[in-house]
């Protein structure tokens, strides 16, 4: 019975996995491929295309979107993402996207700054945000 739980587990995981929405304020004007958006959130990139400054914020690690977040833009694990910011910090050459606790914090947070990038569960959007990309 406990190896039926677990390969029914192992099929039904990809399943379960979240839809992550990258998020900005509604008056942000910009179209961003996941590739601009990694290169806002490793700090490669300091601004939206059209020159306005870009404030990246991340969900906290322990969250679904999270990781699925960093799988599929950044491209990295979060260990491996917590050895490039410290590479980064201790070179004095970046400083990593302020952690949210939660979506609700993250929609709160973008809806008032339109300088603001974001993520969160696809589920927790409301019309306070613009969806700039679903993953």
């Amino acid at each position: 019975m406990k190896k039926l739980l677990l390969i029914a587990g192992l099929v039904l995981s990809p399943l379960v996995q979240a839809e992550v929405a990258v998020i900005v304020h509604p008056s942000n004007a910009a179209t961003l491929d996941a590739d601009a958006v990694s290169k806002l959130y490793l700090g490669r990139e300091k601004s939206f295309p059209d020159g306005s400054a870009a404030v990246p914020l991340a969900l906290a690690d322990g969250a679904p979107a999270a990781a699925e977040f960093n799988d599929k833009v950044l491209k990295k694990s979060a260990s491996q993402l917590k050895a490039y910011w410290s590479k980064l910090l201790f070179t004095g050459k970046g400083t990593p996207p302020k952690e949210i606790a939660t979506d609700a914090e993250m929609v709160k947070l973008i809806s008032s700054n339109p300088n603001m990038i974001g993520f969160v569960d696809a589920k927790s959007v409301d019309s306070s945000v613009k969806v700039l990309l679903k993953l």
